[in-house]
C-alpha cells in the first residue's frame, strides 16, 4: 500500500509539473501595442493584474470598478501609480456592473478615452458568495446573479454596437472551473457561473458572422480578494437566517468557512498572462474555452466532452 500511494504521489507532481509547463507556454511574452482593452471589476484580483499586465505589454486599457469616489479611490490611485510609465496605458473610469445607467455611461465613457469600440472586453466583475442554497435569500441570490451573471451580459450589449459595426473584437467572460463541475457549499455561485457560460456560449455562435468572438476563460482556485467580499456577503447572508436554519446546517457553514479561508498558492498572474496570450491569438484561431490552473484536468474533461455534444447537437444546422 505505502507504493502504491507513493507511485501515486510522484504521478499526481507529475501531472502537476506538466501542467504548470503547460500555463508557462501562455506567459511567452506577447506584443500588444495599440491594442484596446476594456476590464470590468479592477480593483484587484484578476482584474488589477490584467490591467497592469496588458499595459506592460502594450495596450491602452480602461480599467472600470465600483465606488470611483470621482478617482479618489485608493484602489484607483495606486492602480494609476502602478501603471505609470509602462509602455501602454490605463485610465480608470466607474462602472458598477449590478447598475444598468452605470453599466451605458462607463462603456460610453470607455468608448471616449479609448477612441471608440475596445478591441477586447474582459468581462471580470464577479463575486464569490457561498453557504448552502436553503440560506440564500432573494437578497443574496440577487447579488450572486446580478453581478456574476448579468453584470456580464449588460457589458457585452453594451459594447457589441460598436465591435459588430467595426466586424472585429474579442469579449473574454471571467467564468470559474465551477462554472463547469459542482461542489456543495457554493451552488449559488455555480449557478451563476453556469449561467454565464451558457449564455456566453450561446452568443458565441450568435455573433461569430459579424466577426467578433468570446473566449471563456475558467480560472481554478487563486488566492484573490473575491473570497474575503465572499466571506462578507456570506456573514450577512447568516445574520439575516433565523437560528432553526443555521443549526441545521452547521457543518456545511464550517465547510463554507474552510473553503473561504484556505491557503492558496498558485499565482493569479497566470489569469493575466493566459488573457494577454488570447488577445495575441490571431482571430479565428481562440478556442471558445480557456482552464487556468496548474490543475485544470476535470474542467478540461468536461469542455471536451460537452464539446462532442454540442457539435453532434448542432452539427447538421447553419451553425
Amino acid at each position: 500500500h505505502g507504493s502504491i500511494h507513493a507511485d501515486r504521489a510522484a504521478q499526481r507532481r507529475l501531472l502537476q509539473v506538466r501542467d504548470r509547463a503547460a500555463v508557462a507556454q501562455t506567459a511567452a511574452p506577447v506584443a500588444l501595442t495599440g491594442r484596446t482593452v476594456l476590464i470590468t471589476g479592477s480593483s484587484s484580483g484578476f482584474g488589477r493584474l490584467t490591467a497592469l499586465h496588458l499595459a506592460d505589454l502594450g495596450a491602452n486599457v480602461v480599467a472600470s470598478m465600483r465606488n470611483l469616489q470621482g478617482g479618489r479611490r485608493p484602489e484607483a490611485v495606486s492602480l494609476l501609480a502602478e501603471a505609470r510609465g509602462k509602455p501602454g496605458k490605463v485610465q480608470v473610469v466607474e462602472i458598477d456592473v449590478t447598475k444598468p445607467d452605470q453599466v451605458a455611461s462607463g462603456v460610453r465613457e470607455a468608448q471616449r478615452l479609448l477612441g471608440g469600440a475596445p478591441d477586447v472586453l474582459v468581462s471580470n466583475a464577479g463575486i464569490g458568495l457561498g453557504g448552502p442554497i436553503e440560506l440564500h435569500d432573494d437578497a443574496a441570490l440577487e447579488l450572486q446573479m446580478q453581478t456574476n451573471l448579468m453584470g456580464g451580459l449588460r457589458m457585452a450589449r453594451a459594447v457589441l454596437p460598436g465591435m459588430r459595426a467595426r466586424k472585429s473584437g474579442l469579449i473574454i467572460p471571467v467564468s470559474s472551473q465551477l462554472g463547469r463541475l459542482v461542489l456543495p457549499g457554493v451552488g449559488a455561485y455555480c449557478s451563476s457561473k453556469f449561467g454565464l457560460e451558457a449564455a456566453f456560449e450561446a452568443m458565441a455562435y450568435e455573433i461569430a458572422p459579424f466577426g467578433v468572438e468570446v473566449t471563456i476563460v475558467q480560472p481554478g482556485g487563486y488566492p484573490t480578494r473575491i473570497w474575503e467580499s465572499g466571506g462578507r456577503a456570506f456573514d450577512a447572508v447568516l445574520a439575516r437566517t433565523d437560528a432553526e436554519r443555521r443549526a441545521a446546517y452547521e457543518p456545511h457553514i464550517a465547510l463554507t468557512r474552510g473553503m473561504q479561508s484556505q491557503p492558496r498558492s498558485t499565482d493569479p498572474s497566470d489569469v493575466a498572462r493566459a488573457i494577454a496570450a488570447l488577445i495575441a491569438l490571431p482571430a479565428g484561431e481562440r478556442p471558445l474555452r480557456r482552464p487556468v490552473h496548474p490543475n485544470s484536468q476535470g474542467v478540461e474533461a468536461a469542455n471536451a466532452a460537452l464539446a462532442r455534444l454540442q457539435a453532434g447537437a448542432m452539427g447538421q444546422g447553419p451553425y
